[in-house]
């Protein structure tokens, strides 16, 4: 991946030489987009991360325990707003770094193949994954959409009810689920495209604002440099090929 412009943001590499791992907690639909951006990250700065992924409610309960972290990056604005409201973090309100897409994935080899948004009123669904709505934003999201189609009451004995999306990921990947409402990150990673294929969901779901912020307690200049990084032209339009859209 290249990215080009406003580089000259970034710290230098002399600068950050002996600086210790930045931390990162990160949403699970992360696990498929940081990878490639930490490569880019750290051979343009030299800075190593270190990053944790978990759902979005999980990551916010561990930081509110005093979970040492760096930077909080979620799946959604509501759980990093926890954390600001805490006093937790140097910002006054979460900063938006991307937007997340909803879709119905399953694998080739799935009998609910050809998949398409008719396929969820078919009758033909018997499991179906999706993250816990109890703190993953992707889960509420898909929630929200079931609810809004008329289909909840319907497929809910179908739900397979997974810890974070990853997880949901996994089960529909696997063939533990016959398909799964994911992560549009998730679906466009290399290994999912060549196992299956996907459909957008309709924009029936509220809007997944991905927000960030730094906590007070770690290494502030870091993380904030690191999220800026982030929200860099540059950087936000390189997002779509990763499954995000940008945030602004």
């Amino acid at each position: 991946m290249v990215f080009t412009g406003l580089m000259l943001a970034l710290p230098v590499r002399a600068q950050q030489a002996t600086a210790p791992p930045l931390r990162v907690a990160a949403a699970a639909d992360l696990q498929t987009v940081l990878p490639t951006l930490l490569q880019e990250y750290r051979r343009r700065t030299g800075v190593q991360v270190l990053v944790s992924y978990g759902s979005s409610g999980t990551l916010a309960a561990q930081l509110l325990n005093g979970a040492p972290q760096d930077l909080f990056l979620g799946a959604d604005a509501q759980y990093p707003a926890k954390v600001v409201a805490a006093g937790l973090t140097t910002e006054s309100e979460p900063v938006p770094y991307a937007r997340g897409t909803l879709v119905l994935w399953a694998r080739q080899d799935s009998p609910l193949q050809p998949i398409s948004l008719q396929t969820l009123s078919s009758g033909r669904v018997q499991s179906l994954a999706m993250a816990d709505p109890g703190h993953a934003p992707y889960g509420r999201a898909a929630q929200a959409a079931l609810e809004h189609l008329g289909l909840l009451t319907t497929l809910q004995p179908h739900l397979v009810v997974a810890e974070n999306i990853a997880q949901a990921g996994q089960f529909a990947e696997s063939g533990n689920a016959q398909a799964g409402l994911l992560s549009l990150t998730l679906a466009q990673s290399p290994r999912f495209r060549q196992l299956g294929s996907y459909v957008v969901m309709p924009r029936v779901y509220p809007e997944i604002l991905q927000c960030g912020v730094v906590l007070r307690a770690g290494q502030t200049a870091a993380a904030q440099a690191f999220l800026d990084w982030l929200r860099l032209p540059a950087t936000q339009a390189e997002l779509p090929a990763l499954g995000l859209a940008p945030a602004r």
